[in-house]
């Protein structure tokens, strides 16, 4: 299932601060420790290629997931209950919260974007329980 982005829609560009910290991470600490520097690098890479596949969209309805052109989630703004980006200084963690469920992603996107986007599209999602 695709979609064509109307004018009103924003993408979010990717961010790759995260998956290349915890890859430069997994280096030093292969210094140390092998098996563990290897495991975390691993997970860098994982967060590397997601950060070069998928594509958040945010639309006048809902927040939609790509992984290149196709749409792989939906989660329309009316079911949100909360939102929050996770350490302002350096944000590595976006959780949002639906009727249903919870959702936690890292940071993998422009955080400056996202959350100005948050703003828009889920400001009453915003306010603490």
């Amino acid at each position: 299932m695709t979609s064509t982005p109307t004018a009103t829609d924003t993408d979010l560009s990717p961010s790759y601060r995260i998956p290349l910290a915890v890859i430069g991470i997994g280096m030093l600490l292969a210094l140390a420790n092998i098996w563990l520097g290897a495991l975390v690098g691993l997970f860098g890479v994982f967060l590397l290629v997601q950060t070069l596949t998928l594509t958040l969209r945010f639309t006048d309805s809902a927040l939609e997931v790509y992984r290149r052109d196709t749409m792989i989630r939906q989660f329309p703004y009316a079911d949100w209950q909360h939102w929050e980006i996770f350490w302002s200084p350096v944000p590595v963690l976006f959780y949002f919260r639906e009727v249903n469920s919870i959702h936690f992603l890292p940071i993998l996107f422009d955080p400056s974007t996202l959350r100005a986007c948050l703003e828009t599209h889920c400001a009453m999602a915003q306010t603490p329980e």
